[in-house]
């Protein structure tokens, strides 16, 4: 793993909006690093790509455990949802995507720091803007990233599911442009499988007294929500879930992996295994420098980082009332930028990657996206 400094292509603005990543620029900053990249080796991808597979096993048998031991109480699962999660995983309602986010150094192994489980992001940067970049730039190369194409599979695998309407509803924040641009590239792909999409504000989702229904008032039969489970579970709608009318993507069996308290649960569960930091919900048993995360915290915020010199509190508006506590992982750091990498899962694969890269060791929502390639 080495990063390189680039020159930017001359109109790279034009090309990355001509692919759908709008939000290039935050703040007159650029998002997308046109400046820089990351090589890796053959190994290194393959070693990747096959840990994502061994951590998405992890966590199916994880979430087995949490299942027959009762142990919802322990990530702060409502009592009333309980029953609704255990029966949805029981009789196999499937995944559709997830990213894990790994520190990686270049000479340790590969350490998960959190499982987005639930409503990841920074989907198009991954699946096609570093694709169209590596045509570009690196003629010749190759880059681990099948994420268009799994994804287009793996809804087509889930026709069966949306036999009834043969149409799938997708909600996110209209008014947000990632949110509605990654909704946006996932409904596009849904109809490249032969599906048909309505796409509604989150807002725009009503219940008319025996299920969900759209602005319409057509039955919302098959529903792609980028708005996260316990968000869902707090509003006023949110019991009515139990109807069990609706089938989600993600299910409701995610929200035990989405939490960030799955991470002490795996260590527990799987302790020593290399790819895993030790975790706890208290931190007595890390000695010295420790990082600090709440169970529902999102995009970095509300992390810290506690002991050693150089504390770091990224604050927001997230309760920390329950929160696990992580070993420090050494993550790859050059010219005083760290870098994560997030692998994908889809459809229980392992798919593609994307790098963030920050001058923070917390990777935040404004940390850029840095494309990477590897050569055979």
């Amino acid at each position: 793993m080495r990063r390189e400094t680039l020159t930017p292509r001359p109109d790279w603005q034009r090309r990355v909006e001509e692919v759908g990543l709008e939000f290039h620029t935050q703040d007159g900053v650029p998002y997308w690093a046109e400046d820089r990249c990351y090589a890796f080796t053959v190994e290194e991808i393959d070693g990747i790509e096959a840990l994502t597979s061994d951590l998405h096993k992890l966590c199916l048998d994880a979430v087995e455990q949490i299942v027959r031991r009762g142990w919802h109480s322990r990530l702060a699962i409502p009592e009333w949802v309980v029953p609704y999660v255990n029966m949805v995983w029981e009789r196999g309602d499937p995944s559709f995507i997830g990213r894990f986010d790994l520190a990686y150094d270049g000479l340790s192994a590969p350490k998960l720091l959190e499982y987005n489980a639930d409503t990841p992001t920074s989907l198009v940067e991954a699946a096609v803007a570093q694709w169209f970049w590596l045509n570009d730039v690196k003629p010749g190369a190759d880059q681990f990233n099948s994420i268009h194409e799994r994804l287009i599979e793996a809804w087509k695998a889930l026709k069966p599911h949306v036999a009834i309407s043969g149409q799938v509803h997708f909600a996110s924040h209209r008014d947000t442009v990632e949110d509605r641009i990654t909704a946006d590239y996932l409904r596009d792909t849904c109809e490249q499988a032969g599906i048909r999409t309505v796409p509604l504000d989150v807002a725009e989702i009503g219940w008319n007294g025996k299920r969900f229904t759209d602005m319409q008032e057509r039955p919302i039969q098959a529903l792609f929500k980028l708005y996260p489970w316990e968000w869902m579970l707090a509003d006023q709608f949110g019991r009515h879930v139990l109807s069990d009318t609706t089938g989600f993507i993600e299910p409701a069996w995610k929200m035990l992996l989405s939490n960030k308290a799955i991470l002490p649960i795996l260590w527990e569960l799987f302790p020593d295994h290399p790819n895993l930091l030790p975790a706890y919900f208290s931190p007595e048993k890390l000695a010295g420098k420790h990082v600090r995360k709440p169970f529902f915290s999102r995009e970095g915020l509300n992390v810290s980082i506690v002991g050693g010199d150089a504390a770091v509190n990224t604050g927001g508006p997230y309760d920390e009332t329950h929160s696990i506590y992580q070993a420090i992982a050494p993550l790859y750091r050059q010219d005083e930028h760290y870098a994560v990498l997030g692998s994908w899962i889809i459809a229980g694969e392992a798919a593609g990657m994307g790098i963030r890269e920050d001058t923070n060791p917390v990777t935040g929502n404004l940390s850029r996206f840095v494309p990477h390639y590897f050569k055979s």
